[in-house]
């Protein structure tokens, strides 16, 4: 069994004065432990909602979601959650940001205040821990909600589309970063992303999903050593696959517009 297990999964829902609409029809996957795996699809195909379900922020209408062989019902602390746009509290510093739900956990003060400067580290934000979100770039904010989601030490990492806002060199370099983060700790990742370059870049494994109703298409190996960077971009067994997927979605846009 992995670390994470997705069983069957429905989600369906009705919009305000419209027919029922199935998002996701027997949706099944498994995530290992230690593994950073990504989910692409064409837009609209449910991969946002996917993560929803496995965060416990919804509820499947079928099936059932398994974290650690515990039936997953609502949110909790062993999942840590890394959103495209910015979810930082405007009114507290980065330190007091990182520092919140470790507050929340109680933990003392001097404790929480060496984890977040740890954190804040290791994303390459020394010099700011007194600065407001309001004071960064995009690209900074990201980095430190990523750190925030870190320093809470979840047993998964869940990421809808953490850089899609990001202009391209700075989402680069934050792919780098996590990247960077990644390779020595080894966190276990679910990575939304609808760029297959991103995709093939971090992960291990791509679960690729069709069209709406979302099911999963393909499962395919990214079977490129680590280390990675993003050089890596124009290897040649990097092209092999990034076709392959390529393929995969396009035939799903196709089905959709159709």
């Amino acid at each position: 069994m992995g670390k994470l297990r997705i069983d069957n999964v429905v989600l369906r829902f009705t919009p305000r004065m419209g027919r029922p609409v199935t998002a996701l029809d027997r949706i099944s996957l498994e995530v290992d432990e230690n593994e950073f795996s990504v989910i692409v699809g064409p837009s609209g195909c449910g991969k946002s909602s996917l993560l929803r379900l496995v965060a416990g922020l919804i509820q499947p209408t079928a099936g059932a979601i398994y974290l650690d062989g515990k039936l997953v019902t609502r949110p909790g602390k062993d999942r840590g959650m890394v959103f495209q746009s910015y979810t930082l509290f405007p009114w507290l510093t980065v330190q007091d940001n990182l520092e919140f739900g470790l507050k929340l956990g109680g933990m003392a003060a001097e404790e929480r205040a060496a984890v977040a400067r740890r954190f804040i580290a290791e994303v390459g934000l020394e010099g700011f821990e007194r600065a407001y979100p309001k004071q960064l770039s995009g690209g900074m904010m990201q980095r430190v909600a990523l750190a925030r989601a870190l320093a809470n030490d979840p047993d998964i990492l869940l990421m809808d589309e953490p850089f899609g806002a990001l202009d391209s060199q700075t989402r680069s370099l934050m792919q780098e970063l996590l990247l960077k983060i990644w390779e020595h700790s080894h966190k276990t990742v679910l990575f939304i992303t609808h760029d297959i370059d991103e995709a093939i870049l971090l992960g291990d494994r791509v679960h690729v999903m069709t069209a709406r109703p979302g099911r999963i298409k393909a499962e395919v190996a990214i079977d490129i050593p680590r280390p990675r960077s993003v050089g890596v971009l124009t290897a040649d067994e990097f092209i092999v696959i990034k076709r392959r997927i390529m393929a995969l979605i396009h035939e799903e846009a196709v089905r959709a517009m159709s």
